[in-house]
């Protein structure tokens, strides 16, 4: 029984061709991440747009709503100019709420101690002349 021998190849030949493969395999990936990237961020634009719309609409249904509560109160009796300023009083009240609660949350807001921290550790530990401390 005759044993074929396949063409050996040396081993720089072995790595070269080692090389080549995860070179084209890094390029595939790229190519796929590249194109996966693409679609998610078309994605991303039409439903920003989406919610911009949305947001529009909801602000325009905001001023409907708060023009219908004024003539509802016209309707319950009051003057059309007292309607109004209820309307406005009690919007003001409620941004002013608002306004409020986000500056207490802002006030919560502080620096990241801990990444700080831990970036300081890592340059203090890469530093030249560290070696010799540890």
């Amino acid at each position: 029984m005759a044993v074929e021998r396949a063409e050996e190849r040396t081993v720089g030949q072995l790595v070269a061709q080692a090389s080549q493969d995860v070179s084209e395999i890094v390029r595939a990936e790229i190519a796929l991440a590249k194109a996966e990237l693409s679609v998610s961020a078309k994605n991303g634009a039409v439903a920003g747009g989406m919610f911009g719309a949305a947001g529009y609409l909801g602000l325009l249904a905001t001023v409907l709503l708060t023009i219908a509560a004024a003539y509802g109160l016209t309707e319950a009796g009051l003057a059309p100019w007292l309607a109004f300023l209820i309307v406005a009083v009690v919007l003001l009240l409620i941004a002013a709420v608002l306004v409020l609660i986000g500056r207490s949350r802002v006030n919560k807001v502080g620096p990241p101690t801990r990444a700080i921290e831990s970036t300081k550790q890592t340059i203090a530990a890469v530093k030249p002349g560290n070696a010799a401390e540890r």
